[in-house]
């Protein structure tokens, strides 16, 4: 299945490139809120309510060794570096936080290009860990653009071991629940929540890519990872069924005043075709998922898609109907959506994607 493989591990690094300077300028604008000064309209949220699935999801919390000797504070973001190194990461805690008390912890990965700050501002998850009581880790990438290394190789890749480098560090001083750790992430980022599941299933117990599943050659998680993914049907950047977006042409730096060329209309999504649905089946067919998929409206521009699945391996595919390479609910994506395409306002997606981690914990040792 190359369009789902490397290829679009390749695209990303094409594709978010061109919306670094739309992303940089904006994250000022977009903290001030709208153009009159007030704040911006906040999205409808939708909440997807997920009865608990397994013995473990509501099992004891496995505490960290920093609980106890924890000296952070509540309520703060943070950039801090990994130990002899450069390489660093933002931390959020809670607005309540007890220091003897396990909590959950979100790893957030950005999209190429962004940056941990970046990225922060786009997806609000810092804010809302603070509210709803875990830790968020934005990681930072390298390189120029800034970006994520998706090989499954966990020798070859630097990002790999920088992310086990992370979690060792952060709950050696945090008081983290070792059993309730998830990743998440847009675009590169996606890519990149998408990798740790292949090759951290000890460390992660679920995984909700945004805008770039993928199950790369070479994945062999050390047991099946469930996992909810988002994926827009008119994904102007990474589209919907493989492949770049001709918009790349029109947003790439130019000469002078180069004409821009007219866009062709974007190819007609087919739900069950190439691309990100077939990455979806992989991830299902992986982790032991039987039968035909089930599509369900669960909003009216959102399409469920699930399978038959362990209770500790579900697979759910969540087709943004009209929807671009965004984070559904962000006001942030919605400010970019001549380059990004539509945001889907009436979800939010940290509302989706919360819950859907609740319902999971890693299994006893």
């Amino acid at each position: 299945m190359p369009r789902t493989r490397r290829s679009l591990a390749t695209a990303a690094l094409i594709a978010f490139a061109t919306i670094l300077a739309a992303c940089s300028s904006s994250a000022a604008d977009e903290g001030k809120g709208g153009s009159d000064g007030t704040e911006p309209a906040a999205a409808t949220t939708t909440i997807v309510t997920a009865a608990p699935v397994g013995e473990r999801a509501n099992g004891p919390a496995v505490p960290s060794a920093g609980c106890g000797t924890s000296t952070q504070q509540p309520a703060t973001k943070e950039k801090q570096f990994i130990d002899d190194s450069d390489r660093w990461f933002l931390l959020t805690t809670p607005t309540e936080l007890d220091r003897d008390e396990p909590l959950p912890m979100v790893l957030d990965f950005h999209g190429l290009a962004e940056g941990a700050d970046v990225h922060a501002m786009m997806t609000k998850l810092p804010e809302y860990g603070q509210d709803n009581g875990f830790l968020v880790v934005s990681p930072h990438g390298t390189g120029t653009p800034v970006r994520w290394a998706v090989d499954p190789d966990t020798k070859a890749n630097a990002d790999l071991r920088y992310t086990q480098d992370l979690l060792d560090q952060v709950e050696a001083e945090q008081c983290i629940d070792i059993s309730r750790v998830y990743a998440t992430g847009l675009s590169n980022g996606a890519f990149m929540s998408s990798v740790v599941a292949c090759t951290m299933a000890d460390r992660f117990a679920a995984v909700a890519p945004v805008a770039g599943l993928i199950r790369p050659d070479g994945c062999d998680p050390s047991r099946p990872v469930p996992v909810l993914a988002f994926h827009g049907t008119a994904d102007p950047i990474l589209l919907f069924n493989g492949g770049v977006g001709d918009r790349l042409s029109n947003v790439l730096p130019g000469d002078g005043d180069a004409t821009k060329t007219e866009e062709p209309p974007l190819p007609a999504a087919d739900l069950d075709g190439a691309g990100y649905p077939e990455a979806a089946q992989e991830w299902a067919d992986g982790n032991g998922c039987t039968g035909e998929p089930t599509d369900d409206d669960l909003t009216d521009t959102i399409i469920e898609r699930t399978w038959d699945c362990p209770p500790d391996a579900v697979v759910e595919f969540l087709i943004v109907e009209g929807g671009g390479h965004t984070w559904p609910g962000s006001e942030f994506s919605n400010n970019l959506a001549d380059i990004m395409g539509a945001t889907d306002m009436g979800t939010d997606a940290n509302e989706v994607i919360w819950p859907f981690f609740q319902r999971f914990q890693l299994p006893e040792a």
